[in-house]
């Protein structure tokens, strides 16, 4: 069994929310920066924290992406993260702060 690793998260601004945040995931998702070594499926715990908030806003969910480092095309290292269940009201808060923006979005983390 992979052991669940704990990964911190603060967003300083709209148009980095807007590069990482993942709408194409049904529950929402969040491309997190790091170096650290991640499986396709693994189980992880992220402490986030949005734009103008203070609040940490715990979610668990599961790796779906991974761009290693020393990947090609410029890409930063880090992974995806794809909301559990029971952390749709974090992608409703997400997507009230992108609203109207998700459209409009210029290329992000992940695609």
């Amino acid at each position: 069994m992979t052991v669940q690793k704990a990964l911190s998260l603060t967003i300083p601004d709209i148009p980095t929310l807007l590069s990482a945040y993942m709408p194409f995931l049904d529950r929402g998702g969040i491309f997190v920066p790091t170096k650290a070594s991640y499986n396709l499926g693994q189980q992880v715990y992220l402490l986030l924290t949005l734009p103008g908030e203070s609040e940490r806003l715990s979610i668990t969910g599961h790796v779906v992406w991974v761009s290693p480092e020393g990947v090609s095309g410029q890409r930063m290292p880090g992974i995806g993260v794809h909301f559990s269940q029971r952390d749709y009201s974090v992608r409703d808060r997400i997507e009230t702060l992108l609203a109207g923006q998700l459209d409009n979005a210029p290329p992000s983390f992940t695609l």
